[in-house]
C-alpha cells in the first residue's frame, strides 16, 4: 500500500511597512517591518519516503528543483537531524514569484515544519526558526505563523495581533531583483525604530484600513523602474494609492469590507482598459488578512 501523502498550504505575506534602520559590517540590513498574513496560498503536497531521497515531483516554470527553496529546506532539515528518511514534494504555485509576497519563503517555511512533523523530528520553534534563517530572510517569519513586527534582519519577531482587513493587489508585468533595491546608493538606511506607543497608534490606523508608516524600498523601485513610478503615480491621481510590498514589484491596498475591495478591482480594472499603461497589470487579486 502506498504511504499517504498530506497536502499544507503555505500563505502568503505582506509587509505593511517596511523601515531600514542600518547596516550591519557583514552587509545585512537592520529592518523595522511589520508582516502580515494573508490567504492567498500555495499548496504542498508531502509523502514520506524510507530511502532518504528529496524530490520534487512536479515541474516549475523557471524554477529548476535543485534552486527550489523548497528542496534546500528538505535537504537542510535532513542533513541537520540525521534523519534516514526522504521525501517526494510537489508545490501548487498561486502565490506570484518575485512579487514582494514571500511565496518562495512560505513554502520553505511550510516544509521545515511540516518534516518536522512528519519526519518524527520534534524540533522547537525556536531550532526550526534558526534553520529557516539560512534560507532567508522572511522564512523566519513564516514559521513564527503570525502577524509580528520583524526587527535585526528579519529574524527577532514580536506578535502584534491586528483584526484582518482585505486587500487589493496589484502585481505589475515586472520583476524586480531585491539585490538591485538594497545595494543602491540612495536608499534610507538609518530611519528610526518605532516605539510601543507609535506602534499603538499604528494599529488603530491599520485596523481601520488605513496606511501608516511607509516602505522605504519603494522610493528606490520607482526610480529604478520609471514606467513602474507612472502607473503608480497614475493610479494614485486617480484615486487609487498604493503602496509596495517587501522589494516589489506587488504592490497593495487595504480595505474594510469585501464589497469594497471588490468595487475597487472593478474600477481599476476599468482604468487599466481605458489608460492602457505602457506597464501593463498582470494580476489585480483580493486577499484577506490572517
Amino acid at each position: 500500500m502506498g504511504k499517504a501523502t498530506l497536502s499544507v498550504k503555505a500563505p502568503a505575506k505582506l509587509n505593511l511597512f517596511l523601515h531600514v534602520t542600518g547596516r550591519r559590517v557583514n552587509g545585512y540590513h537592520e529592518l523595522q517591518s511589520l508582516f502580515t498574513l494573508i490567504d492567498l496560498t500555495d499548496t504542498l503536497h508531502f509523502t514520506v519516503r524510507d530511502d532518504g531521497l528529496i524530490r520534487r515531483t512536479n515541474e516549475i516554470v523557471g524554477l529548476p528543483a535543485e534552486d527550489d527553496l523548497v528542496v534546500r529546506a528538505a535537504k537542510l532539515l535532513q542533513q541537520s537531524t540525521g534523519t534516514s528518511l526522504g521525501v517526494d514534494i510537489s508545490v501548487e504555485k498561486v502565490i506570484p514569484s518575485g512579487g514582494g509576497l514571500g511565496g518562495g519563503s512560505s513554502d520553505a517555511a511550510t516544509t521545515l515544519m511540516t518534516l518536522n512533523s512528519l519526519w518524527g523530528i520534534g524540533l522547537s520553534q525556536h531550532k526550526l526558526i534558526e534553520l529557516g534563517m539560512q534560507l532567508g530572510a522572511d522564512v523566519p517569519f513564516f514559521i513564527f505563523g503570525q502577524t509580528a513586527i520583524a526587527t535585526g534582519i528579519g529574524e527577532q519577531l514580536k506578535a502584534f495581533p491586528l483584526r484582518p482587513v482585505y486587500y487589493l493587489i496589484l502585481r505589475p508585468n515586472l520583476a524586480i531583483p531585491t539585490p538591485l533595491i538594497f545595494k543602491d546608493e540612495g536608499l534610507v538606511r538609518n530611519s528610526p525604530v518605532l516605539g510601543d506607543m507609535v506602534l499603538r497608534e499604528g494599529r488603530a490606523q491599520w485596523e481601520q484600513a488605513k496606511f501608516f508608516a511607509r516602505n522605504d524600498l519603494e522610493p528606490v523601485a520607482l526610480r529604478l523602474f520609471p514606467a513602474l513610478a507612472n502607473l503608480i503615480n497614475d493610479l494614485k491621481e486617480a484615486g487609487f494609492a498604493f503602496r509596495m510590498t517587501g522589494s516589489g514589484s506587488c504592490f497593495f491596498m487595504p480595505f474594510l469590507s469585501l464589497e469594497g475591495v471588490e468595487a475597487t478591482k472593478q474600477a481599476v480594472e476599468q482604468w487599466l482598459i481605458e489608460h492602457k499603461p505602457s506597464l501593463s497589470v498582470e494580476q489585480l487579486l483580493v486577499a484577506k488578512g490572517l
